[in-house]
């Protein structure tokens, strides 16, 4: 049906950058809001920042000014350029979507599987 597959997670010391990619594939007719969460070990699941259906974005006070997401539509990726990297940005990181498959359809939420992002202190 629908896929989202998340890469570029990695280990990283901290002050560094990664780039996280997700790229949607399958059954699409349009993709809708697009945002990337992480979840810490013990902690739960948070919203990280989100880019609208009109490529406007919202951040979780804890990365503005150091993560920037983007789209690209042609391609149904969404991108996460994380720079000033902290050990406290130490999580799993996912990518969601909300995925229309048909015309006059209801979108779906989607969530990609996960990828790991380690900053070392």
């Amino acid at each position: 049906q629908v896929q989202l597959v998340e890469s570029g997670g990695g280990l990283v010391q901290a002050g560094g950058s990664l780039k996280l990619s997700c790229t949607a594939s399958g059954r699409i007719f349009s993709i809708g809001n697009m945002a990337w969460y992480r979840q810490a070990p013990g902690k739960q699941r948070e919203l990280v920042a989100t880019i609208f259906s009109d490529s406007s974005t919202k951040y979780a006070d804890s990365v503005k000014g150091r993560f920037t997401i983007s789209r690209d539509n042609a391609k149904n990726t969404v991108n996460l350029q994380m720079t000033g990297l902290k050990p406290e940005d130490t999580a799993f990181y996912y990518c969601n979507a909300q995925i229309q498959m048909a015309i006059a359809t209801t979108p779906l939420n989607y969530w990609g599987q996960g990828t790991r992002v380690t900053v070392s202190s």
